[in-house]
């Protein structure tokens, strides 16, 4: 047996481990690997091809310069790009959001439901469209009269959904909305308002013939809130502050209180709303009506929810269409700023439509 020294062998070994990895051959198997050439870094496309070695290979930053860094500022610009057609794509959404066309009919309160017959073919086009864009709502006007005797469209109103629209069948009454082609199928459509808004700006002519306004919604609780909060906020009329009334939105809730607590001052105590209930139902022009209104109408807003539970009020003593038994107050509930003014409005509105009904103090 030929012995071999222990000398020898560790010669071999080493001899063949630095062969198995030689520079060669390892800057080959990483150019196999990945993306060697640092153009390729900006490009996510490197990620997914093979690049050739070059002779730059055992150096993956031999070709790298300080003019790449530019590439951030170029990326950043397009972000910046890209944010501000985002913002300007949700700015025209939520403008449209806001953007109503407009219907001058009949002023509504919240709740109400309207039912009219249309023949004229720009009021028919109009619901066609709203309905096939799936925002099956317009806002709902209705008319102010000055001191001087002229009409003017309110700018508060209500946004009204499209809750029927089918083709009418029976002939167009009296005082249904038509233009001068008498052979336009007429259409039985039904209205119910929701949500008020103010208009705000200028109102549009559409090219197709009907007019809409960018509007602001309104939300009672909001405004009920910012009427506590402006109290000791300085203006430019009050610098000190001190000119608000902090107790407005808890008088407006206990005047409203009134409207469903006994009252010693009706007829076996009732409330003020269910006297006006009483009476309305001998006065009602259909049987049922008033049951059919309180439907429409749902439950009374609590009373800490004043402007609610006045616009509440109002639809009831002011029907669409009228009974007949009270003053027109919903003109002045739309357009009224403060809780208690809405409130002393419905207050004042059902007291007089009670005396009216019962005798005691006719309005006409």
């Amino acid at each position: 047996m030929t012995m071999v020294s222990p000398r020898l062998c560790m010669i071999v070994l080493v001899a063949t481990s630095a062969a198995a990895f030689s520079p060669s051959q390892r800057m080959n198997s990483v150019s196999r690997s990945h993306c060697a050439s640092p153009s390729s870094f900006r490009s996510p496309s490197c990620l997914f091809s093979e690049t050739n070695s070059s002779s730059n290979d055992y150096d993956d930053f031999a070709e790298f310069s300080s003019t790449q860094l530019t590439s951030s500022n170029d990326d950043a610009e397009e972000a910046d790009s890209f944010l501000s057609s985002l913002q300007s794509r949700v700015q025209q959404v939520q403008d449209q959001s806001n953007t109503l066309p407009l219907m001058i009919l009949d002023t509504m309160l919240p709740r109400q439901i309207l039912q009219i017959q249309i023949q004229h073919e720009t009021l028919k086009s109009l619901m066609k469209h709203r309905v096939s864009q799936e925002t099956p709502t317009l806002g709902m006007l209705g008319m102010a009269k000055l001191s001087t005797g002229q009409t003017l469209p309110l700018k508060t109103g209500v946004e009204v959904h499209i809750i029927q629209m089918e083709k009418a069948t029976d002939k167009p009454p009296t005082g249904t909305i038509t233009n001068d082609n008498s052979s336009d199928e007429p259409w039985d459509i039904s209205l119910r308002a929701g949500r008020r808004f103010v208009i705000e700006g200028e109102v549009d002519k559409t090219e197709e013939g009907w007019t809409e306004a960018q509007v602001t919604f309104l939300d009672s609780q909001v405004e009920e809130e910012k009427e506590v909060q402006q109290f000791s906020k300085p203006s430019m009329e009050d610098p000190s502050g001190m000119g608000g009334d902090r107790l407005s939105v808890a008088r407006a809730m206990s005047k409203a209180k009134q409207f469903t607590e006994p009252n010693m001052n009706m007829k076996n105590s009732l409330s003020l709303v269910d006297r006006w209930i009483e009476l309305a139902k001998e006065n009602e022009r259909s049987p049922g009506q008033i049951d059919a209104l309180l439907e429409q109408l749902g439950e009374i807003p609590p009373e800490h929810e004043p402007t609610e539970r006045a616009l509440w009020v109002g639809a009831l003593i002011n029907p669409v269409p009228s009974m007949g038994v009270a003053m027109e107050i919903r003109p002045q509930l739309l357009v009224s700023k403060r809780a208690e003014e809405r409130v002393q409005v419905a207050f004042d509105g059902i007291m007089k439509s009670i005396r009216h009904m019962d005798g005691s103090a006719r309005m006409w």
